[in-house]
């Protein structure tokens, strides 16, 4: 029993440490309600036990009644007041904490980012206000508090996006925009997945967080830019990996979806937009609502780095 604990650090008792204060907050919350519950049970427990043990049969017949125990009036009271002012002071613990885990702080002297993420089967896509894009990694500044509408498109599922060092899971609904956000001071990377169970896949739709120093996350965003607007950089092969390989193999080999390795149609840029922008049998439209620049930096990907298979 101890051994899977120990391999899984806490054992998923506690929520991971927290990087940002609206984690925080959630963390704070849970172990306040925890308090409350293990120092509940143990007293039920505890009056369970001693019941058993002062009350037990001993020498009487199995078939006589013990004898009767009248209520007791200021008891009763007791564990019907107790409750209610437990129940109050995690309501009020609750709400209290609630509007730093759900309100997006003001932005300071560095600004606030938005980012626009949208669950798909099966990835999650990042879109920046100067149009650069994403695949399964967002990266974002720290110190700098970062606002996500989270979204999922008309003809998709129900995903839920969560990051736990960053905050609590929030639902990318079709054709409804969420808001949650985070602002982490530490540079690091922060993972997480999908937490609704969306499909064949959804076990591989992972997510990460990539905290940099806010003057070189500037300088890699600008660099995303140039790139993407010249067809180039990494855009294509995080399409290829984040979006085709996870249902038809990394090399093409194939898996939940066909084989594709050799298939001309991955030679072929308008057969590749045709596809992806409108699916095809069993396969959903994948990058219907994609800008042009990311199905050109797939095809030009898919030309210079053809899939061969294994």
């Amino acid at each position: 029993m101890l051994a899977p604990i120990a391999v899984a650090d806490n054992g998923g008792f506690t929520p991971v440490a927290p990087e940002s204060p609206n984690a925080e907050g959630i963390r704070d919350s849970y172990v306040f309600v925890s308090i409350f519950v293990l120092a509940i049970f143990v007293l039920v427990q505890g009056l369970l036990i001693a019941f058993i043990v002062k009350y037990r049969r001993r020498k009487r017949p199995r078939f006589e009644d013990g004898a009767p125990i009248h209520g007791a009036a200021r008891l009763e009271l007791l564990w019907t007041a107790i409750p209610v002012v437990i129940l109050f002071l995690i309501g009020a613990f609750v709400f209290i904490e609630l509007p730093g885990i759900k309100n997006i702080p003001s932005a300071g002297a560095s600004g606030q980012l938005e980012i626009t993420v949208t669950g798909r089967q099966f990835y999650w896509q990042y879109e920046y206000p100067n149009g650069v894009i994403a695949i399964d990694t967002m990266r974002a500044p720290a110190g700098v508090p970062v606002r996500l509408e989270v979204t999922a498109p008309d003809s998709d599922v129900i995903h839920s996006w969560w990051i736990p060092a960053l905050g609590g899971k929030i639902d990318a609904i079709p054709g409804t925009v969420n808001e949650t956000w985070f602002e982490a001071e530490n540079p690091g990377t922060y993972t997480g997945q999908c937490a609704e169970l969306c499909g064949l896949e959804h076990a591989n739709m992972l997510a990460s967080v990539e905290l940099m120093p806010e003057a070189e996350f500037a300088a890699w965003l600008e660099q995303r830019r140039r790139e993407q607007g010249s067809g180039g950089g990494e855009l294509g092969k995080e399409t290829w990996e984040g979006v085709c390989a996870k249902c038809h193999g990394l090399a093409g080999e194939g898996g939940i979806g066909p084989r594709v390795a050799g298939s001309i149609v991955l030679a072929d840029p308008d057969a590749i937009e045709n596809l992806v922008r409108n699916g095809r049998r069993t396969m959903p439209a994948v990058g219907s609502g994609w800008r042009s620049e990311q199905v050109e930096a797939l095809a030009k990907y898919l030309k210079e780095n053809p899939p061969s298979g294994p």
